[in-house]
């Protein structure tokens, strides 16, 4: 799932969005992309799991619940209270700021903005991140050298790195490391100790480089399995990703094979791409999704929103390859309100059209489904529409 209008290019999944160092080679993710286009596809057929806990990325998800933002508190409700006797007036302006600018301002959401920066750099104290707060050019540097870096969501860091700099002072006042210690991560292990003897059973680089069309950076995948994450799964630099202790093996599975997706193209240097999914601009039911979805589940740009219900669409034929499906109609009706309805359409039409059984990349599938008619302006409520006759 992709998220923040500030970064058109990241992405989260609401219940679809990893700390070993980042590696950087001579290669960016982005030239492993590019290079992908011109070489032979070399795919991976053993994927090599990795599980791991983080307490970086769980600290960082907390923010989304101190800022007493009622979309978390559902979920985290009792842990506000017992935490949010302790702030005081300097700390809740600084969180009120980080809401205000990230999710209010940018419509954007707080912890997918943190992990995906603070997985450019090998932090994993509160002391580390406050480090990189007070010095953020290797952070920069690196998250330069992947696809999810744009110059708009940098300014977007700069502008609160005060405010979270006050957060994660507060954090480690109140020894937030040591209760997390002592009461999140038993939980956590004992998922990873449950999930480390399933997950390796589950060959999925190989099934998702096949349905994209080109090569992932690495074979390796690492799993982080956060408590404070709820309802996001993120994706972070690398073939890496974050998801919940409260999931089963099959949603913490479809979370890695959605997440790997992201990006599905590369919209950015992609011209004729660009021009023909621009298109779909013209459909009215599809634009009422994207411009009136609740701001919350993020998808906030037409980009982003497509490129998520194309991931969507992706992940489900491959899921249900796996035998980890959830039904699609009822996903689709049922997950985030309703508003995937162009990942609804394009699972339908992958299914008729009998999608990758002669290997065609999906930026080409997509092209050619648009141009051609089947997924044109205007189509788009009438095949959403007879995929759900079909099913009743």
């Amino acid at each position: 799932m992709r998220f923040l209008d500030a970064l058109p290019r990241l992405s989260s999944t609401i219940i679809f969005c990893c700390l070993v160092p980042l590696i950087l080679t001579g290669h960016s993710e982005i030239d492993a992309y590019k290079e992908s286009n011109q070489e032979e596809i070399r795919i991976h057929y053993l994927t090599d799991w990795q599980i791991e806990p983080s307490f970086k990325y769980d600290a960082l998800c907390f923010l989304n619940t101190l800022t007493a933002d009622s979309f978390y508190l559902k979920h985290y409700q009792s842990e506000f209270e017992e935490f949010e006797k302790r702030l005081k007036k300097p700390v809740k302006k600084a969180l009120s700021n980080l809401k205000r600018k990230i999710k209010d301002e940018k419509k954007s959401i707080i912890s997918v903005f943190f992990c995906l920066y603070f997985s450019a750099v090998d932090d994993k104290t509160i002391d580390d991140m406050l480090m990189t707060i007070q010095n953020s050019e290797s952070m920069h540097k690196n998250l330069k050298k992947t696809p999810y870096y744009t110059d708009g969501g940098w300014r977007l860091y700069e502008s609160v790195r005060n405010d979270l700099k006050t957060a994660l002072i507060f954090l480690k006042e109140i020894q937030f490391e040591s209760y997390w210690k002592k009461y999140i991560l038993p939980k956590v292990n004992e998922t990873i100790r449950q999930t480390r003897r399933e997950l390796p059973k589950y060959d999925i680089t190989g099934e998702v480089e096949a349905h994209l069309g080109f090569k992932l950076p690495s074979q390796k995948i690492t799993a982080y399995i956060l408590y404070f994450s709820r309802p996001h799964g993120i994706k972070i630099t690398g073939t890496r990703y974050l998801t919940n202790v409260a999931w089963p093996l099959e949603v913490v599975l479809r979370n890695a094979i959605h997440e790997m997706m992201h990006p599905p193209y590369d919209l950015a240097s992609d011209i004729e791409l660009k021009k023909v999914i621009y298109l779909l601009k013209k459909d009215e039911f599809l634009m009422d999704k994207v411009l009136n979805h609740n701001p919350s589940y993020g998808y906030n740009s037409f980009e982003t929103f497509i490129e998520e219900n194309c991931v969507q669409a992706l992940e489900q034929i491959i899921n249900e390859k796996l035998n980890i499906e959830a039904e699609a109609r009822t996903r689709w009706k049922e997950a985030d309100e309703g508003m995937h309805v162009f990942a609804a359409a394009l699972y339908s039409v992958m299914k008729k059209e009998k999608f990758n059984q002669k290997g065609e990349k999906f930026r080409d599938f997509l092209i050619r489904m648009i141009r051609s008619g089947e997924l044109a302006p205007g189509r788009i409520k009438i095949i959403y529409d007879n995929f759900y006759a079909q099913g009743s």
